[in-house]
């Protein structure tokens, strides 16, 4: 049997069920999140944490329901730089953070 250039790829086991799971698991995050916007019974430091927890879990579901990254053989090099990728972005903007907390402790 002949396998596909998508197959080849490790793209061929995307299926509908995933899709699936993967909407129903970021809708629940979703109203999750607007959920603990709108409530007023929790602290601020409460709401803040569970944000980011639900907004951490968004970015897993995402990856893995629909971008169907994972430790497979076939995905590494996808992972590697979705990895890269992310170091980049958190060296880039903690040192935006960093050179301007530094910025305004001096000017104060």
């Amino acid at each position: 049997m002949k396998e596909t250039h998508n197959e080849e790829m490790g793209a061929g086991n995307s299926h509908l069920k995933s899709y699936i799971i993967g909407f129903i698991l970021a809708v629940i995050l979703t109203v999750v999140s607007f959920g603990l916007a709108m409530t007023e019974s929790l602290s601020r430091h409460q709401v803040v944490t569970g944000l980011v927890i639900a907004a951490v879990l968004q970015m897993f579901v995402h990856v893995r329901y629909f971008l169907h990254m994972n430790g497979s053989s076939e995905q590494r090099w996808n992972l590697i730089a979705l990895l890269f990728t992310a170091l980049l972005m958190f060296i880039f903007i903690g040192g935006t953070i960093w050179v301007m907390y530094t910025l305004n402790s001096r000017m104060m």
